[in-house]
């Protein structure tokens, strides 16, 4: 019989889980956005309206502050949870660990989605790692669908043993789409419970002599989440329809007979890499026992070491680390990343799996399905006259204009430490030499000020950063440079939103989470001046002469006796957030018939809608995606980009007239 009241509707992984975030009654979800896991939040949002929820949600200012709101939520009692990626676990260590301690009272579940590739990010770390350390309890969905069943496995869990709990997605399963039922009319919400924050200094606020106690009653209830684990559900194995022997030849079959050696091979898999697996050995044919492990920490030692005796060989398959290997306490039989049997980086992509489990498999006797031959279709892609084409900027984007202004002012010799966001991109341009966090192109350049001070190196060091990443994790480095009297130029990419992820909104915005009115707005320049910076100077970088003239006067500043550090905003919206000052105030150009191909605007510009011709005779507009900024203009030096209006008043200029 058909369910009337319910539909089938295709979710992204990130929403899934989302809709068993409001589903399971979470009444306080924060984030701060990062690929992989930017959609969660935007879910929460989205289901909190469609399924008529109370659900306080925010866009935090930095993963530590959006934990932070989350945990002293769930310790008034409610369900909540936070959401970041695993580089942003790392922003909110200091309350991750402290809360394992502590502990919590409403259901706490924290979601560091990990990529692993890494596809987007600084690295491809394992957020079950971290879990490991902290000692909290994980839960590692294979799909949305499980992913959004085990939101009320974890919430149940952290209320049970008042534990905060991870569930910790990949980037395949927080981009993957699957169908899922939905109520057509969803039931109506429940009334917020009762709930209040009930004082207890002695945990809450715990001291080392207390804290030392509550390490041991988080030992005892990570023993017994274990031994639970062991029951659970999410942990089982997938028996094949049937188990045959390997095949062997004659001399095999004696030596495994002489020496009475089973020979068969078992998979522990877990997250993504389950379904992996399962494709990899149904491609395969090789009809092999796999345990799917749910719950990866605490291990349930008592179910996989039952599944190891089975077996002569276990391959385990996890990414992007060795959460599950690294607990088991005898390796003899297993083959996985720390014997080199799973690549030790690298994402466990279809291709990787089903070579490995094939090599795996030929070497212990099975016979097994010749990998698909697809050397002429390789060849037949190689052959193809493809470009490359590396990530940049997009047309139009302010950044670059900055970024072409301060190498034009400063030269290639200048030190640019640059930072965490879109604005990346400007090491395609020379302009940014050093990325390594949130934050760190204004420590970064302090750091080599100091440096360069003890050495007599002199040469100019400008920074660059977002305006989202200044917010997150620039102001207490900026502090610092001012107190300890750096010098340098720090330019705030000012785009009015985080760009890189999604236009999520900034404390600078007037706006929140669910589109709601912002309470105030946060101002970047007056902020810089609080730190105690004396030249604050905010401009638009589409002015590029009154931008360089800035640049001067910022660095003379820097240099000078009484100077220090010197801050330019580079105020313009992010095209793609807000059109409107190139779609009200358009600036069109054309390339005169005098281009002659020499590629500087290509590279030492770089903007997507320049493109050098096949046979690099000239440059086209490619007038499909080009805004009509005009920018490019200053790009060639010899002239020959001009603005349209000029280009038709002057009847022997012929224009570029490609539509590419």
């Amino acid at each position: 019989m058909t369910d009337t009241n319910t539909r089938q509707e295709m979710v992204l992984g990130n929403e899934a889980i989302a809709l068993g975030l409001v589903e399971q009654g979470c009444r306080v979800a924060t984030a701060y956005p990062g690929t992989p896991s930017s959609e969660i939040l935007a879910g929460v949002v989205k289901y909190k309206k469609q399924l008529a929820r109370q659900v306080y949600t925010e866009w935090s200012v930095n993963e530590k502050v959006a934990f932070e709101v989350a945990l002293a939520a769930s310790w008034a009692g409610l369900r909540a949870a936070v959401a970041l990626k695993q580089v942003g676990l790392n922003v909110a260590s200091d309350p991750l660990f402290s809360a394992a301690y502590i502990g919590v009272k409403g259901g706490f579940v924290i979601i560091p989605a990990d990529d692993p590739g890494p596809h987007s990010s600084q690295t491809e770390q394992d957020s079950r790692l971290m879990a490991l350390t902290a000692k909290v309890p994980v839960f590692d969905p294979a799909t949305p669908a499980e992913a959004r069943a085990m939101i009320e496995n974890a919430f149940i869990l952290s209320e049970r043993y008042e534990v905060p709990v991870i569930l910790r997605p990949t980037t395949r399963l927080c981009h993957a789409v699957q169908s899922l039922p939905m109520e057509v009319t969803p039931a109506p919400d429940g009334e917020i419970p009762s709930v209040k924050f009930n004082k207890n200094p002695t945990r809450w606020a715990a001291t080392p002599k207390f804290r030392y106690k509550l390490h041991v009653e988080l030992n005892k209830k990570l023993a017994d989440i274990e031994a639970e684990f062991n029951q659970s559900p999410l942990n089982y194995v997938v028996e094949p329809i049937q188990n045959p022997k390997p095949v062997l030849s004659g001399a095999q079959r004696a030596q495994v007979e002489g020496s009475k050696i089973q020979n068969q091979v078992g998979v522990i898999a877990s997250g993504v890499a389950f379904n992996t697996a399962k494709q990899s050995l149904l491609e395969l044919d090789a009809q092999i026992p796999i345990l799917k492990i749910g719950t990866p920490y605490p291990l349930p030692q008592k179910l996989v070491g039952e599944f190891i005796a089975r077996f002569e060989t276990v391959v385990v398959l996890e990414e992007p680390d060795t959460c599950i290997e690294l607990q088991l306490p005898e390796r003899s039989r297993i083959r996985g990343r720390l014997d080199g049997t799973v690549p030790t980086a690298g994402e466990l992509s279809p291709e990787v799996v089903s070579t490995l489990l094939a090599e795996v498999l030929t070497g212990a006797g099975y016979k097994v399905n010749p990998s698909l031959d697809d050397v002429e279709l390789q060849t037949l892609v190689n052959s193809l006259p493809l470009p490359i084409r590396k990530p940049r900027l997009c047309p139009g984007c302010s950044h670059r204009s900055a970024f072409y202004s301060l190498k034009k002012e400063f030269g290639l010799s200048a030190i640019y430490p640059g930072d965490i966001g879109c604005y990346t991109l400007g090491s395609n341009l020379r302009a940014v030499d050093t990325v390594v966090d949130m934050g760190a192109a204004v420590t970064m350049a302090n750091g080599f000020y100091q440096a360069n001070r003890l050495v007599g190196d002199s040469r100019p060091i400008v920074s660059t950063i977002g305006d989202s990443t200044f917010l997150h994790s620039g102001i207490v480095p900026l502090i610092n440079a001012v107190h300890t009297g750096a010098r340098f130029v720090l330019i705030i990419l000012d785009n009015h939103t985080t760009a890189m992820t999604g236009h999520q909104p900034t404390p600078a915005n007037n706006y929140l989470a669910d589109g709601s009115e912002a309470t105030r707005v946060a101002s970047i320049p007056n902020m810089v001046r609080a730190c105690g910076v004396n030249f604050v100077k905010q401009t638009d970088p589409y002015n590029q002469e009154t931008f360089q003239e800035i640049l001067r006067d910022a660095y003379n500043h820097s240099q000078a006796e009484d100077g220090g550090v010197a801050v330019i905003i580079a105020d313009r919206p992010c095209v793609l957030y807000d059109p409107s000052s190139v779609r009200d105030d358009p600036l069109p150009v054309v390339i005169t018939e005098e281009c002659d191909g020499c590629r500087y605007c290509v590279e030492a510009f770089e903007c997507p809608a320049l493109v050098l011709r096949p046979d690099k005779t000239r440059v086209d507009i490619d007038y499909k995606i080009c805004v009509n900024c005009g920018q490019c203009i200053d790009a060639c030096h010899k002239g020959f980009i001009i603005p349209e209006a000029i280009a038709n008043e002057i009847p022997q200029t012929v224009a570029s007239e490609a539509t590419l």
